[in-house]
Order: structure tokens, then C-alpha cells, then sequence
């Protein structure tokens, strides 16, 4: 694809030669952030509340759909793509990028992931079914604005790909309607109450067979499904405004058609596209850029407001500016090259590094943020200044499944000195 020239702003990602729809969506996505989701991201942090406005006008700009293949209505932005807008909405509303990446997610799994060159071999029946079904899903969201969801936690191993999900979906049929029977957990799952379709990954209930993470099934769940329960109370320290709240299904019956992947293809895809749950990473790239920021604004007496008192002169100060600056440098530059790389069946050397920008940005975000506290001294507490929600939000990071940064680094280190198949006598 012919090259454009750099945009006229520095998104959270740095500068790179953008696409033409790269270079597009990312002034789209600074200009609703700096025009519109940084004002109003301190509501959704105080009230704990989803930001349905900022959806308004994601919906609008025609974001929901940026992953969705052209040929079903969608923009068709690949993988790089997105996680490079995600950054720059995460460096004004760090909610709003987080709960999108969940519905984004939904899309790309089911079409960047699927489609292409390299990928996932699916048999005719699975390919066949896949392409009737999506037409359904990706119409819901080109014509009809809606909203998807991924709850993945549960409080086990599972998310991690350790163990099998505890949420069941067993074959019913219900008013000659073949379909599932879906009972189970999740908790920590986003958008909840938000979202039109809960896309749940569960294990097939098979008659006789122990549970299997083979057998993961990912399914969407309709809001307005009978047994669907939303409960449990939403006040934590970060992330306020994704309202992560608990769902149960008892009984919840679906049809054949909400499946999202065919059976038997996410454990294939998470086995084979390990940068499928590098996504949440972007998020706290753009909140640490967005921490810097601030202390840069801060320190010029430029932020809107205050009363314009320099603080830059200072050698502390300068130095711990530039110290931040060496750090968010060298998380963009391995996170570019890890969404550049991203691909199906990745090098070792590939997966590491993955791994490694995982791990920086996460660990990172929240170092930046301590750091601009202690370099803009008390009044960047205040509540009416952004400095302290984002350092609550980056503390969240490296807390989050599937690659929490203890499991990162205990996969760093086994997979580094571990060849494949290897073991100790």
C-alpha cells in the first residue's frame, strides 16, 4: 500500500510512515481526544460510570467498525492499525480505550486473525460456517451501532490458557432452534450493562469427556438473553469509568448462529496468534504518554486553568523530565516494533519480544506516573487535575489476564532457556 506522509501531531505511538487510513484514523482519534474525551474523563472516574458519551462518538466517527473486513461495511484496519488509534484514545480517556478494546477485539479476532495470509486453517464446513455467521455479527455493528463485549475472567487459570474455562455451553435446541445452553461465571467483565452481545468463552459440555481447553467455544451472548444476571457492586481504584462488574448464565440459551469462531478454532488462535492478547497494551501506553504530557504542561505553567507559574527551572526537575521522556521513548519503539511483527506462528526471538513490550509498557506506565507525581509535587494530587486518576488507572496494567507481568515473566524466562518439548531429567 502506498506510503503517506507523517500527520502534523505526535500520537502516543510516535511517529511512523502511516497508511493513509493509519494516518486518518489517528487524527480522527486525537481530535475526539483532545477535543472531547479528556474533558469528560474525570466524570467517568468520579461516578464510576461507562462513558456511553464518548461511544456517541466513536460510533459516530465510524470507530466501532474500524477492524470490520471492508467487504462486510467496515474500514478494514489491520492489526497495527488499531492498536496505534488505541494508543492515541488511551492518551485522553484510558476507560474508553480499555472497553474498546474489547469490542474491537470481537471484530479482529474474526477477521484479521481469520483471514489472509497466514491464517488459521479452517476445514470447508468451519470456513463456511464462519463466513455465514460473521455476515450476521458484522452487520449488527456496521448498521446497527452495537456494542460487543469479551469477558474472559473468572478467577482461575483459564484466561491464562492453563485450564479450562468453567463456564459451560452445552447443545440444546430450543422451539426447533439449534443452539447452547451456556451456565457459568465471569467476573471483572467489562462493559457490563454497556454492552449488546457478550462475547463469552466457555467449554463445550461434551457428554462423557473431562473438560478440555480445546474445547473453548466463544460465543455472543445478547444482552436481553433470559439468565443473563449482571450483579456485584463497581468501586475500584483505576479503570473507574469500564464498569468490570459480574455476569452469570443460567441456562442462557443461544442460538448455533452467535457463535463467533467455529468450534475448535480459538484454542487454535491462541496457540498460533500470541499477539491477540498483546491488546490491552496500548491503553497504558497512551496513559503514560498522557502522564507526561501533563508534567511537561505542568512544568511550563501551561496548564488550562492554573495560574501560570513556571516550574521548569529547576535541574530536579529537568532531569526527571528527561527521564521520563528516555523511558516513554523506548516503550514506543519496542511496542511499534512489536505491533509491526505481529503475525501468526511469531519466531521465538519474535514471542519474546512481544512478551518483553507487554511487560515494559504495562510496568512502565505506572512508573511514569509515580514519576510525574514526585516531579510535579503536591498540587498534582488535586482531584481536579488528571495527574492522580492516571496513575490510579496505570497501576491496573499489569494486573490484567491473560499476560499479568509475574505470568510474562515466568514465560520470559521458561521459554528463553526451554526449547520447545524439552524437559529436565
Amino acid at each position: 500500500m502506498k506510503k503517506e506522509a507523517q500527520v502534523d501531531f505526535t500520537p502516543a505511538v510516535g511517529k511512523l510512515p502511516f497508511t493513509p487510513l493509519q494516518a486518518r484514523m489517528l487524527q480522527v482519534a486525537h481530535d475526539l481526544g483532545k477535543n472531547t474525551f479528556a474533558a469528560r474523563a474525570h466524570q467517568w472516574d468520579d461516578s464510576a460510570s461507562f462513558p456511553f458519551a464518548n461511544y456517541d462518538d466513536l460510533r459516530t466517527a465510524g470507530i466501532l467498525k474500524l477492524c470490520v473486513p471492508t467487504e462486510f461495511g467496515g474500514l478494514g484496519a489491520d492489526y497495527a492499525t488499531y492498536m496505534m488509534v488505541s494508543a492515541e484514545i488511551g492518551r485522553y480517556c484510558g476507560a474508553t480505550a480499555l472497553t474498546l478494546n474489547m469490542h474491537i477485539s470481537s471484530t479482529m479476532w474474526t477477521g484479521v486473525l481469520l483471514d489472509g495470509a497466514g491464517a488459521l486453517v479452517m476445514d470447508g464446513v468451519q470456513r463456511a460456517e464462519h463466513e455465514r455467521r460473521r455476515v450476521l455479527h458484522f452487520k449488527r455493528i456496521v448498521e446497527g451501532g452495537k456494542l460487543y463485549a469479551q469477558p474472559f475472567s473468572e478467577g482461575t487459570a483459564a484466561a491464562a490458557g492453563r485450564a479450562p474455562f468453567g463456564t459451560t455451553a452445552k447443545k440444546a435446541t430450543q422451539n426447533g432452534v439449534d443452539g447452547w445452553l451456556i451456565n457459568g461465571k465471569k467476573i471483572w467483565a467489562s462493559l457490563s450493562g454497556a454492552a449488546d452481545y457478550y462475547g463469552i468463552l466457555c467449554t463445550e459440555d461434551i457428554e462423557g469427556a473431562a473438560p478440555n481447553p480445546k474445547d473453548t467455544l466463544y460465543i455472543a451472548v445478547p444482552a436481553e438473553s433470559a439468565g443473563l444476571a449482571i450483579s456485584g457492586d463497581w468501586n475500584p481504584m483505576g479503570m473507574r469509568g469500564t464498569v468490570s462488574r459480574n455476569l452469570t448464565f443460567t441456562d442462557v440459551f443461544v442460538s448455533d448462529d452467535e457463535q463467533l469462531m467455529p468450534r475448535g478454532v480459538y484454542h487454535k488462535a491462541a496457540q498460533t496468534w500470541p499477539a491477540m492478547f498483546f491488546t490491552l497494551a496500548p491503553t497504558y501506553l497512551g496513559v503514560a504518554n498522557a502522564a507526561y504530557d501533563f508534567t511537561v504542561q505542568y512544568l511550563r505553567g501551561e496548564v488550562p486553568g492554573e495560574p501560570p507559574i513556571k516550574r521548569r527551572m529547576y535541574p530536579t526537575k529537568q532531569i526527571a523530565v528527561a527521564q521520563m521522556r528516555i523511558q516513554l521513548e523506548n516503550m514506543k519503539s519496542i511496542f511499534s516494533r512489536a505491533i509491526l511483527e505481529a503475525k501468526p506462528n511469531p519466531s521465538k526471538d519474535e514471542k519474546l519480544r512481544l512478551y518483553a513490550a507487554h511487560y515494559s509498557v504495562m510496568e512502565g506506565a505506572n512508573d511514569i506516573a509515580r514519576l510525574a507525581i514526585r516531579t510535579c509535587g503536591g498540587q498534582s494530587m488535586m482531584k481536579h487535575l488528571p495527574l492522580e486518576r492516571l496513575y490510579r488507572d496505570s497501576r491496573c496494567g499489569a494486573l490484567m489476564l491473560p499476560w499479568t507481568a509475574e505470568l510474562l515473566l515466568d514465560r520470559m524466562g521458561r521459554e528463553t532457556l526451554y526449547e520447545s518439548g524439552e524437559r529436565d531429567e
